[in-house]
């Protein structure tokens, strides 16, 4: 067989997908169960990065590292607990549960749906055609009528002088929780970072966190990201950030960071928490006429169509947002663009949670953000600790934070710095996707006690 992919064996389907992150499965299963042929194409990761390595597992153990604290609190709401400590094969156990059991009832739906669900590694052979190395051995060749680029993103490990030598963990290595770090030195000072760097101080080990920017979370305002950074440490993990890494030495156990002003930090591991990188390198993308940015990313216009004709790329690859969440939407659109629809990616209300403890759940503007466009804004603040069912968990760490346009009384973005707050955030969005004036919040019935009852407090607490 050819190069270019032609001659016999060709199979043609209907829909070709190629990876099986949220956007893509959702979309193959979709399509498969309306009768039309479709054929997905997944290294191995069934079920995707989400379920696999990445917010499951990851919030999985977080739930464990919550429990760790409350049991440790337990005296101060009244009860008496003997000594609380991370077990680490009960850790995995709890962790591999979890992920084994989405991962069989992804399975399950994928062969139910009606697809062709392959194990193999693709690569491009001509437009819309790719070669399949079977998992299992063998070759097949597809061609869609439509194909979708839906392979995501792995961590991303910078080049720093001596790194690789002391094999660091990433976000998907340090799942496999082969032991707990006696202190763990992060790299990167982002989402991913900051929760691993809690957890695993809440498992006993001692943590350092690294970062370049002058702050963490330089993306927030600074009385949230600084409130945020006070719990961190009161929690015990140390933070150093305006600092960059000049090199790595040493081996796992008995790792040293140098910075460049000259410091050193000692640790037993190194977790590198520096972004992600696209998986377009082998896919060979160029034989299929479809264009990436410097980066990697499939470069995409608002309606997820790439350079080539009928072919499309959905999720982290396709440079969206990096939510599971977001995918989901990116199936939404492509699903109506296939049907003959004009739907688009503009203007998305996106909202993300940081699942550290206290969560950050924020949509929307931030006041700087607000601020910077030149709009007048009321801004509304709340200690989580004037919320009725704060006091009665005790768990009362936090601010609440809301931005209004001044003249329609719109809420224009939300930051929530407190416990089951990414829960609370979708009563705001909600408010939001419907234009709701705040006052719709401030005087609504909401049960008490609950969390989403401090939106009442919240939007009756303008300082102007």
């Amino acid at each position: 067989m050819g190069d270019d992919g032609q001659g016999a064996g060709m199979e043609d389907v209907d829909l070709l997908v190629v990876g099986g992150g949220k956007g893509g499965k959702t979309l193959a299963m979709d399509a498969a169960r309306s009768g039309r042929r479709v054929a997905m194409v997944e290294r191995g990761m069934i079920g995707g990065t989400c379920i696999n390595v990445a917010c499951i597992p990851t919030k999985s153990l977080v739930t464990s590292a919550r429990l760790l604290q409350r049991i440790r609190r337990a005296g101060e709401v009244g009860v008496r607990v003997e000594k609380a400590e991370a077990d680490l094969p009960l850790l995995r156990a709890h962790k591999e549960g979890v992920v084994g059991g989405m991962v069989d009832i992804n399975h399950r739906q994928f062969i139910d749906s009606g697809m062709d669900f392959i194990l193999g590694t693709a690569r491009f052979v001509a437009e819309r055609t790719v070669e399949v190395d079977l998992v299992d051995g063998g070759r097949r060749v597809l061609r869609g009528a439509d194909v979708v680029v839906n392979t995501g993103t792995v961590p991303h490990v910078p080049a720093i002088p001596g790194l690789a030598e002391v094999s660091p963990l990433t976000s998907e290595s340090i799942l496999r929780l082969e032991r707990i770090p006696d202190h763990l030195v992060v790299i990167g000072g982002g989402y991913v970072g900051l929760e691993f760097a809690q957890m695993f101080a809440s498992f006993g080990s001692g943590v350092t966190v690294l970062d370049r920017n002058p702050r963490l979370l330089p993306g927030e305002d600074p009385d949230v990201a600084e409130a945020l950074t006070g719990f961190l440490r009161e929690d015990g993990v140390v933070i150093h950030t305006g600092v960059q890494v000049e090199r790595v030495s040493g081996e796992t156990g008995a790792v040293t960071v140098r910075l460049t002003d000259g410091r050193e930090v000692a640790g037993s591991d190194v977790l590198v928490a520096t972004g992600r990188a696209p998986v377009t390198r082998d896919l060979d993308l160029a034989a299929a006429g479809v264009e990436v940015d410097d980066r990697g990313f499939v470069k995409v216009d608002d309606r997820l169509a790439t350079s080539a004709p009928h072919t499309w790329a959905v999720g982290d690859v396709a440079g969206s947002p990096q939510f599971t969440h977001v995918s989901l939407d990116d199936y939404r659109i492509l699903k109506a663009n296939l049907a003959g629809g004009d739907r688009r990616t503009t203007g998305r209300l996106v909202p993300w949670n940081l699942f550290t403890d206290p969560e950050l759940a924020r949509v929307g503007l931030t006041e700087t953000e607000a601020r910077a466009a030149g709009m007048d804004v009321r801004v509304a603040k709340l200690p989580v600790a004037a919320i009725p069912r704060a006091r009665t968990t005790r768990e009362m760490r936090g601010l609440w934070k809301a931005i209004v346009d001044r003249e329609s009384e719109r809420v224009l973005g939300v930051a929530l710095l407190g416990p089951e707050s990414s829960e609370v955030l979708t009563v705001v969005q909600t408010a939001m996707l419907a234009g709701l004036p705040y006052p719709a919040l401030r005087d609504a019935i909401i049960a008490h006690p609950t969390m989403a009852e401090g939106l009442n407090l919240l939007f009756a607490s303008f300082a102007d």
